[in-house]
């Protein structure tokens, strides 16, 4: 069974021209997963500076999540999807996986993030075992 983890971060809508041109800050790397082109969710992120007097910037503990390797992403998620992935990398792809409303990272190098809402994390993996 898949443990997905707590994932904090901070969660910002704004301009989409003021999201390009952002500066994150964290305690380790920060993946920025561009949910809509004014949102994005910036996952290990402690702070941020944005030129948009209106932005929204709130914390975000509300996602749960694992790494996978592109083995483990294939054998145990891939299956699951019934929609098609996008060819570019690294990219977010959102959609149902084995019926649960997530997201994922997807990298060059063929692993992901796996993200879902924290309420559906037993859920989520519990259908990926």
């Amino acid at each position: 069974m898949l443990a997905l983890e707590p994932l904090q971060g901070l969660r910002v809508v704004a301009d989409p021209a003021a999201l390009d041109r952002v500066s994150w800050r964290g305690d380790l790397d920060v993946t920025v997963l561009r949910l809509a082109p004014d949102e994005a969710l910036a996952i290990g992120a402690r702070s941020v500076e944005i030129d948009d007097a209106h932005a929204i910037v709130e914390e975000e503990a509300g996602f749960v999540g694992v790494w996978l390797t592109a083995e483990e992403f294939e054998a145990s998620v891939l299956p699951r999807i019934e929609w098609p992935l996008p060819e570019e990398r690294p990219t977010v792809a959102q959609g149902s996986i084995a019926g649960v409303p997530s997201k994922l990272w997807l990298r060059t190098t063929g692993g992901a993030l796996l993200v879902t809402q924290a309420a559906y994390a037993d859920e989520l993996a519990g259908r990926l075992r």
